[in-house]
């Protein structure tokens, strides 16, 4: 009988060995381990974030929030620093990045006399809106008059 008992003890210690075999027992060490496995691969299953193409923005990179610039620079390649720029410079590191080239806004050439000649339609249409007693279109007139004059003030000088 006790060969029998001796006999079932060694089979039970086989079959734990061989089940000991098939899954290790996972120490704290080969647990790290494994934790890191996932993230590695994760790591290196992302590929970089393709630089997306003006057309693709929902709206111009002027209109948008400063978080939503940086975090549309955090992604693309060859911008560092993203946290301590302004939204300016936010907006030319993201355009260099996409290749955006800026050209300055023309600013519509109108003479010193062209400008004297709206000024003085300007006074004549705020004399007739006086004669009506409109002093509502007088007081536009008035500030239209006064801005074409700054204007003309900055063109001389």
């Amino acid at each position: 009988m006790s060969n029998e008992k001796d006999e079932a003890k060694e089979k039970e210690e086989t079959a734990e060995e061989e089940a000991a075999e098939e899954k290790p027992e996972s120490g704290p060490e080969e647990t790290a381990e494994e934790d890191n496995k996932p993230a590695e691969n994760i790591e290196a299953e992302e590929k970089p974030a393709a630089i997306p193409r003006p057309e693709d923005l929902d709206k111009p990179l002027e209109k948008m929030t400063v978080k939503d610039l940086r975090e549309m620079a955090k992604d693309m390649p060859g911008i560092t620093g993203v946290h301590g720029m302004k939204k300016e410079e936010l907006i030319v590191a993201v355009k260099e990045a996409m290749g955006i080239k800026d050209e300055p806004e023309k600013e519509a050439d109108a003479s010193v006399g062209e400008i004297k000649g709206k000024i003085k339609a300007l006074k004549a249409q705020r004399q007739a809106a006086l004669e009506v007693k409109d002093k509502k279109m007088a007081t536009v007139y008035k500030r239209r008059i006064s801005r074409l004059k700054k204007k003309s003030r900055r063109k001389a000088a």
